[in-house]
């Protein structure tokens, strides 16, 4: 296990049971880390219930890592309002010190439909939550890292849609596009600092988010759910798809003192699926 004692986390989308986000704040808990649970709290336009995290998933997190062992605390955070995201690390500084880890998890990947269907509002939420999300909470998180002076680590969860694309998933493969050359840019600016910014990029992984899309998939393609499963799974290398604790243990290697000189990476964790 990378430790990460007396390290401070803030981890985005990681209100909901079962998802990328619930387990990376466990592993990095587990490692010793404290965790800010963060997601949005309540429904929006093109961000239904069900579709997010809200106040009982954050504090079902929390609960899980309490019963682990481990030290958290839950805020609403809708990563489009920069006010929002000054006050989650703000929470962070106050209740434990500092900041040392920015986990930029929040995403949507439900609002899929053919390129000529896609009304430009949904475009704008798709790219304002993955990307304009990422960029306002790395802003923020990376000046409270360089105020404190001690360096810091910043993980976009990007996709393998990071690197290739998708149909009926423009929106979603251009934010994560985009999240790649963030992830980038952002290394180039902050490695003075001690800072190092990375990009984790899983393979199918079915949570809530990933059964939908197994649906609709399943659905464009005229098959059942386990046959768009099982021709996935032939495609892998590895046979199976993602696991969250996949993801998790990326994220945690990528968190700890061992990936102290890798940064600006964009890490594929797809069994073997994704290559480049």
């Amino acid at each position: 296990m990378h430790r990460l004692d007396g390290k401070v986390a803030l981890v985005t989308g990681a209100g909901r049971r079962d998802g990328l986000g619930e387990a990376i704040c466990l592993r990095l808990a587990r490692a010793g880390a404290c965790i800010v649970v963060t997601d949005l709290g309540r429904p929006g336009q093109h961000l239904p219930e069900g579709h997010t995290g809200g106040d009982a998933g954050m504090a079902a997190v929390v609960a899980g890592i309490h019963a682990a062992g481990g030290e958290a605390i839950a805020v609403p955070l809708d990563v489009r309002d920069e006010g929002q995201v000054i006050g989650a690390v703000e929470l962070a500084v106050s209740a434990y010190g500092g900041l040392d880890i920015l986990v930029n998890n929040a995403g949507i990947g439900f609002l899929i439909s053919p390129l000529v269907d896609m009304a430009a509002d949904q475009w704008r939420t798709v790219l304002d939550v993955n990307l304009t999300g990422a960029f306002l909470c790395t802003r923020h998180a990376a000046a409270q890292m360089i105020r404190q002076g001690r360096g810091g680590r910043v993980i976009n969860i990007a996709s393998q849609a990071a690197k290739s694309g998708h149909r009926h998933m423009a929106a979603y493969t251009a934010s994560k596009h985009g999240l790649v050359g963030l992830t980038r840019s952002a290394a180039m600016e902050l490695g003075p600092h001690g800072i190092t910014v990375n990009a984790v990029c899983p393979n199918h992984v079915t949570t809530g988010l990933g059964a939908v899309q197994n649906e609709y998939f399943a659905r464009l393609n005229g098959q059942t759910v386990e046959e768009y499963l099982a021709a996935m799974r032939e495609r892998i290398p590895m046979r199976r798809v993602g696991l969250p604790a996949d993801t998790a243990g990326a994220v945690a290697f990528l968190c700890s003192d061992e990936a102290a000189y890798v940064t600006g990476e964009a890490m594929n964790v797809s069994g073997g699926v994704e290559m480049h």
